[in-house]
């Protein structure tokens, strides 16, 4: 009873009318403030600039929004018979509004700057992205004390001593962010990453183009378009592979292995340098060669064929190999070029080439490693020589042919 007589005497009292129509009144020119900042004014500033302004649209929005926030501020003490701790309310929600509009503002404009700083010619040597994004956790952890400190009525002062007191925790949530900023400006100050580099790094089954260095983690696209998320520190404290000298030098090596048949590899005939001294490419080979073995051979006076230095087919199908690749305009001469053995195997005698092709696009490099080798393989036979190949099915069914024509005669004559 005694509530409900509260009730009709608030009421019929005229000062919560008086208060209420001045908060709409308040509300509302923060309202038509908001507005006209946004629709006319900003619209306006926007036309007079020219197109590589309009980016600033973005932060002039968001600083428009402070100014209903400061007419609230300054009306809410106009506002008749309202009591004091609303006000005070009011007051520290519209500062801590206001600390918020800004921190947003600042981070728009930084991100601008990474775009405009990204047009550069030079910017993927040196990104600014993860520096950028340290001060953007500065001015929001900035912006979070001053928020407190104002919704509080403190001082920040007094909560950074506090804060000072928190240290520990405060290396634990941000330890993820320090060990970032540390390779970030490792890998920037060294040159060891760009935006653009082949990188490899199988323990994360990274293989590709960075597309993002960023302060937490570096985005790496690989080449079956899956994107790879590299945390920043990992790029420090483990190993990886930077294509990007390959790409600097302007050749990619080409090393892969033609498999010799051990059991084709034998002496020349007389007939059969007779018939290679008509490749070109063998000439200069030939005429060294010959002088080389007729030299040695009379300088220990020898006429057993046993004890003299011959040709053989696969050192001379390694000196056209060699040849070739010399005449090849699409090997770089200069770059290391070689054919060599290595350590024969049970799949035969490997005769590595090792070269460098004259460009790093993988199309290309492809096309040209091809093309190599299949010139190689074709002219294989005519040294005599033969490729070693493992038995398939059909040779096993052939084997298998063989014999049954060779067990038919014996069973017949039984």
């Amino acid at each position: 009873m005694d509530t409900l007589i509260e009730i009709s005497a608030w009421a019929r009292d005229e000062n919560w009318i008086q208060a209420a129509i001045g908060l709409g009144l308040l509300i509302g020119a923060a309202l038509l403030a908001n507005y006209v900042v946004k629709k006319v004014i900003l619209r306006f500033a926007l036309r007079l600039l020219p197109e590589e302004g309009k980016p600033l649209g973005t932060i002039a929005g968001r600083l428009a929004n402070i100014i209903p926030a400061l007419i609230i501020t300054g009306g809410i003490q106009a506002v008749p018979h309202l009591p004091d701790e609303p006000v005070a309310l009011v007051e520290n929600l519209a500062a801590a509004f206001v600390i918020l509009t800004l921190a947003l503002a600042i981070s728009k404009a930084l991100d601008l700057i990474n775009q405009i700083y990204a047009r550069r010619p030079d910017a993927h040597t040196r990104p600014i992205k993860g520096y950028l994004q340290l001060l953007k956790i500065l001015v929001f952890v900035a912006a979070g004390i001053l928020m407190i400190a104002a919704l509080m009525q403190q001082s920040p002062l007094l909560l950074l001593s506090g804060l000072g007191a928190m240290a520990a925790v405060v290396m634990l949530v941000f330890k993820d962010t320090i060990l970032s900023l540390v390779a970030s400006v490792q890998l920037t100050s060294n040159d060891m990453l760009r935006v653009g580099d082949w990188i490899e790094m199988p323990q994360l089954n990274a293989d590709g183009d960075v597309i993002d260095i960023a302060l937490h983690t570096v985005k790496v696209q690989n080449w079956d378009k899956t994107i790879t998320t590299i945390p920043t520190h990992r790029l420090i404290s483990e190993s990886f592979r930077n294509w990007r000298g390959m790409q600097d030098s302007g050749g990619r090596r080409i090393k892969r292995s033609l498999n010799i048949d051990k059991n084709t590899i034998r002496f020349h005939t007389e007939d059969e340098i007779a018939a290679l001294k008509r490749f070109e490419l063998l000439d200069r080979y030939f005429d060294r060669k010959q002088q080389e073995l007729d030299q040695w051979n009379s300088a220990h006076g020898t006429a057993d064929p046993v004890n003299m230095r011959r040709m053989t087919n696969i050192g001379t199908f390694r000196a056209y190999v060699v040849a070739y690749l010399q005449a090849n305009n699409q090997v770089w001469e200069d770059m290391t070029l070689m054919v060599r053995q290595l350590q024969p195997t049970p799949q035969g005698l490997p005769l590595e080439v090792y070269c460098f092709a004259r460009t790093t696009a993988w199309e290309s490099y492809e096309a040209i490693q091809a093309d190599i080798f299949d010139h190689l393989l074709a002219i294989l036979p005519e040294f005599g020589l033969r490729l070693f190949q493992e038995p398939s099915g059909q040779d096993m069914r052939q084997l298998g042919a063989f014999r049954q024509t060779e067990t038919i005669p014996g069973q017949s004559g039984t």
